[in-house]
C-alpha cells in the first residue's frame, strides 16, 4: 500500500491524527508529588486483581519521561496526542487541590504546545480517588458533584492553552466493568450500584459539559466505546432480543441520554428492577442532554450476539487475572457472543475493520443532531518481539490500524463527519487487569530499561500521516 492510493484521499486538510494514552496506565510516580491512590493503585494492590501481581506504581514513567515521549510524537508527525489528567493527582483523596498534581500537566501542555501538537485533555479515565470510592464511589450522587471541582480545578490551570475538553473515557467500563462484574476496579459485582453509576457519571458529564462551558471552554465532548449488536439469526426473535439488549446496555444508555436528553424506553424497562428509575432526579434528564460539540468513539471490535448457550466466543470482558467475575450485561446475563470465525487479535477480540465504518454511519442515520465525531481510541493487542537488528516488526498491529482507517476513509466518503482519528495507543503499558501481558503500543517499551522503540506500525503510521496530508495539500492547490 502507497500514500498516494486514492482511499487516503477521503481524509480532508484539517483532519487530525493523533495517538491517545491514559494516567494510570503511563505516568507511575504513584505517590509522588502528593498523589494519593486511585481506585487502580488500591485494585491492583489486592492479590489476584491483576495478571501477574502487577500495579501501576511504575507503569511506564511518563511523569518522568514526558519531554523524551512528546519529542516520540512530534517524531511521528502526531497533529494531536489525547491524554487523561489524574483526579487522584490533581485532588488527591478526593480533596483540596494538590498544585504540584497540576503543575505537571502544565509542563505537558507547554511541552505539546512547544512542538506543534493539540494537547486533547480527557477529565476522567477510571483513576476515581480511593477515598471518594470508600466513600461509595459512583454510586454516590455526591461523587458527581466532586467531579465538577475537580473539572474546575483541571480548567483553572489549563483552560488558557487546551481547546478540547473530554469529560469521560467509556462509562460503560467504569460503570458496568467496574461495579457491575467486577472485571475493573474497585472491582464490585452489584447490579444495582452499576446502575447507580451510569447514571451518576452521566450527571457528572452533564454538569461538567455545563461548567466548563460557562468558563469558556471551546470544544466539549465525551468518548464513548461502541460496537455493532449482530443477531447471531436475524430471523431467531431470541437472538433478536439478545442483540437489543447489548445494544442497549453497550451502546444506546449512554448514546440516548447525551444526546437526546433521555434513556431509551426499553433500557428504563430493563432496568425497571435495577433502580434506575430510583437514581434520576428532576431535572437530571436535561442537564445530562447538555449540547456537546464533538462525540468520541472508541472501536475495537464489534460483536455477534445470540440469546442461546454458545461457548464459541466471549465478550472480552473478563479480566486478565482469572479472578471469577460477574456479568456485565445487567439483566440480560444470558446472552453471549458466538465467535465467527474471524481472524483475532492477542485480546481474543474478533478482527472486523468494515465493523468501524457500518457504526459511524449508523450513528449519523441515527441521531440527526449527531456532532462531529472522532475515532478517540482503534488500536490493537499483539504479541511482539524484537529482531535481532533491534527493529519490531508487528505486521497484525500494521494492517489492523490501515485497515480501520481505511475503513473511516470510507465513513467519510459515504458521508460520516469524521475529523480525526487517534491510535492507541502511542506506547506500551499497563493494559488494567492484564497488567503488562499485553501491549497495544505504536511504540515498544522495554519495562525492565523503560527504552522506547518506535514499532513497524508506528513507522506506518507516520508514513500514512505524512501521506494524507501531502494528498490533502494537492487536492487543496488544485
Amino acid at each position: 500500500m502507497t500514500n498516494n492510493t486514492p482511499e487516503w484521499n477521503n481524509f480532508p486538510a484539517g483532519f487530525i491524527w493523533g495517538s491517545a494514552t491514559a494516567a494510570a496506565q503511563v505516568e507511575g510516580a504513584a505517590r509522588e508529588d502528593g498523589k494519593e491512590d486511585s481506585i487502580w493503585d488500591a485494585f491492583a494492590a489486592v492479590p489476584g486483581n491483576v495478571r501477574n501481581g502487577d500495579t501501576p506504581a511504575v507503569a511506564v514513567d511518563h511523569y518522568h519521561r514526558m519531554p523524551q515521549d512528546v519529542a516520540l510524537m512530534k517524531d511521528l508527525g502526531l497533529d494531536s496526542y489525547r491524554f487523561s489528567t489524574s483526579w487522584a493527582r490533581v485532588r488527591p483523596g478526593g480533596r483540596d487541590l494538590n498544585r504540584k498534581g497540576l503543575d505537571f500537566y502544565s509542563r505537558l501542555v507547554d511541552e505539546l504546545l512547544e512542538a506543534g501538537i493539540l494537547p486533547w485533555l480527557t477529565l476522567y479515565h477510571w483513576d476515581l480517588p480511593q477515598a471518594l470510592e470508600e466513600a461509595g464511589g459512583w454510586t454516590n450522587r455526591d461523587t458527581a458533584y466532586r467531579f465538577v471541582e475537580y473539572a474546575q480545578d483541571v480548567y483553572s490551570a489549563l483552560g488558557d492553552r487546551v481547546e478540547h475538553w473530554t469529560t469521560f473515557n467509556e462509562p460503560f467500563c467504569s460503570s458496568l466493568l467496574g461495579y457491575g462484574s467486577g472485571a475493573h476496579a474497585p472491582g464490585r459485582q452489584e447490579p444495582r450500584a452499576a446502575v447507580a453509576a451510569v447514571h451518576h457519571q452521566h450527571l457528572a458529564h452533564g454538569m461538567a459539559v455545563n461548567e466548563l462551558r460557562r468558563l469558556g471552554a471551546e470544544q466539549i465532548g465525551i468518548t464513548l466505546n461502541l460496537s455493532n449488536s449482530i443477531p447471531r439469526d436475524p430471523a431467531d426473535p431470541i437472538d433478536l432480543e439478545a442483540a437489543r439488549q447489548f445494544d442497549s446496555l453497550q451502546n444506546r444508555i449512554f448514546l440516548d441520554p447525551i444526546l437526546r436528553g433521555a434513556y431509551p424506553e426499553d433500557s428504563l424497562r430493563d432496568l425497571a428492577p435495577y433502580g434506575l428509575q430510583e437514581v434520576i432526579q428532576p431535572g437530571d434528564m436535561e442537564t445530562i442532554g447538555a449540547r456537546i460539540d464533538f462525540l468520541g468513539v472508541n472501536h475495537y471490535h464489534d460483536d455477534q450476539i445470540s440469546g442461546h448457550p454458545d461457548t464459541s466466543g466471549s465478550d472480552g470482558h473478563g479480566g486478565g487475572a482469572g479472578r471469577p467475575t460477574a456479568s456485565p450485561w445487567v439483566g440480560a446475563e444470558h446472552i453471549t457472543f458466538p465467535s465467527r470465525g474471524l481472524p483475532r487479535t492477542g485480546m481474543d477480540w474478533e478482527v472486523n475493520p468494515d465493523g468501524l465504518r457500518k457504526l459511524l454511519l449508523r450513528l449519523g442515520e441515527e441521531y440527526p443532531d449527531l456532532p462531529p465525531l472522532y475515532i478517540t481510541e482503534n488500536g490493537a493487542a499483539y504479541e511482539d518481539e524484537v529482531a535481532e537488528d533491534g527493529s519490531v516488526p508487528d505486521a497484525e498491529r500494521t494492517r489492523f490500524i490501515l485497515d480501520h482507517i481505511r475503513a473511516v476513509g470510507e465513513a467519510i466518503s459515504a458521508g460520516a463527519d469524521v475529523r480525526g482519528y487517534f491510535v492507541w495507543s502511542l506506547l506500551d503499558n499497563f493494559e488494567w487487569s492484564w497488567g503488562y501481558s499485553k501491549r497495544f503500543g505504536i511504540v515498544r517499551v522495554d519495562y525492565d530499561t523503560q527504552e522506547r522503540t518506535v514499532k513497524d506500525s508506528g513507522h506506518a503510521y507516520r508514513g500514512l500521516i505524512a501521506g494524507t496530508r501531502s494528498a490533502a495539500g494537492a487536492a487543496t492547490a488544485v
